[in-house]
């Protein structure tokens, strides 16, 4: 077991209260998705290309009938609408079933709103519309026959082929790409009993800090978002003194792009922290504790210079990130409030709004420690999660499950 030797210290001083636990999944069960991309002939396009437009259509006439009746019961409409459907959009048995579901699907979510479906939304196959005929080819259906198709894939999409399981969507990327995006179902590993906990301190200058001290920073995110604002500022400037409609089209579709590119970014970004935390905490039999963040934006008041930064800070992207791949390696994941966290000594206990003198420095009033604000943020989650480590697990599905 871990030495917890002044764990306790910080709760005296300055309490922390505990709050849920995230719970990753019901299910102990993983379901990834894995990327084979098509190599269809021209011929072969246009049938595919037809046959999603079609499928779209269709959906979309169902949604109207859908939003006048209120119905989000994909049972109630195949039964109502399905004859009209095959008849009307020429769509096979099975297509007409599911675009029932996704019809049904989508106005679960929201039966306020009129859902529309765009011509190039992804297209579903089912186990009676495609299968595997080996790694490098698949069947598919069309609205005019079956074709086979082949395809490529990585390393990494090999390795998962044994847990392919046959649900698949069809997409065509801008560039005119065709990938199929396959579900893939792995059984996670379970989750033990960690012998001590990883804190980890969320912030925006710094994404993520450890309670061994590791930083990442927000060097390279906030370098990429400040080139993004840059530029879009000046193809806004542009698009506003554009006479040419044509023109001010073409700026606005490139701000989408440079938008798309920074999220992008971003996005792999808190990937690679999260992948990187996570082996880290499996390799040192260790179970990660993160900071309740929920509503934060809504609590503090920002300057107006840091409000740019913080409404791009995807704190939440990253928790779910690391919950996910957490679950995945057998890792156990808690979540906890962080208040005082970031004020109290992480070596003597003791609270103060003062200890904190700027945003990275932290220097305690009665003992003297200093130490970087993040790293004695991210101890206190620490000996948090430790002193709480019974109420923890036994909160925890995941860990109940594994253990019964």
């Amino acid at each position: 077991m871990a030495d917890v030797t002044g764990c306790l210290q910080p709760l005296s001083g300055c309490q922390s209260y505990l709050t849920k636990l995230l719970v990753v999944s019901i299910l102990f069960t993983m379901k990834k998705v894995i990327q084979l991309q098509l190599l269809p002939s021209e011929e072969q396009a246009d049938l595919l290309e037809h046959t999603m437009r079609q499928f779209n259509k269709a959906c979309d006439w169902l949604a109207g009938h859908a939003f006048d009746r209120r119905c989000a019961n994909r049972y109630a409409l195949q039964k109502l609408y399905y004859t009209e459907l095959r008849e009307r959009f020429g769509l096979k048995a099975q297509q007409g079933v599911l675009a029932c579901a996704a019809v049904g699907a989508a106005y679960a979510r929201d039966k306020t709103k009129r859902v529309h479906f765009r011509p190039d939304a992804a297209l579903p196959f089912d186990a009676r519309l495609w299968r595997p005929l080996s790694m490098s080819e698949v069947s598919m259906s069309t609205l005019k026959g079956r074709i086979r198709v082949p395809f490529l894939m990585g390393t990494y999409q090999a390795e998962q082929w044994a847990d392919l399981r046959i649900y698949a969507k069809l997409v065509r990327r801008k560039d005119g790409k065709w990938f199929l995006l396959v579900c893939v179902e792995s059984t996670d590993e379970d989750v033990g009993d960690p012998g001590d906990f990883l804190g980890i301190d969320l912030g925006v200058e710094n994404i993520a800090v450890d309670s061994d001290g590791e930083m990442h920073t927000s060097e390279s995110v906030e370098h990429v978002r400040e080139k993004r604002m840059n530029l879009t500022q000046q193809l806004q400037s542009k698009a506003d003194t554009k006479p040419n409609a044509k023109a001010r089209k073409a700026l606005r579709r490139k701000l989408k792009r440079v938008s798309g590119r920074e999220a992008n970014f971003r996005r792999h970004t808190n990937h690679c922290i999260a992948k990187h935390t996570v082996a880290k905490a499996k390799g040192t039999n260790r179970g990660i504790v993160l900071e309740d963040l929920k509503g934060i934006r809504d609590r503090i008041r920002f300057r107006k210079p840091q409000r740019a930064r913080m409404s791009s800070w995807s704190f939440a992207q990253l928790r779910e990130f690391m919950a996910y791949k957490a679950q995945q390696a057998g890792v156990f994941l808690a979540v906890i409030d962080p208040r005082n966290s970031s004020r109290t000594c992480a070596e003597c206990g003791h609270c103060d709004k003062g200890n904190r003198r700027s945003q990275a420095e932290f220097c305690c009033r009665r003992c003297g420690h200093s130490d970087h604000a993040d790293v004695n943020a991210a101890r206190n989650l620490r000996a948090t999660a430790l002193c709480k480590q019974a109420e923890l697990l036994d909160a925890s599905p995941c860990f109940q499950a594994a253990a019964g």
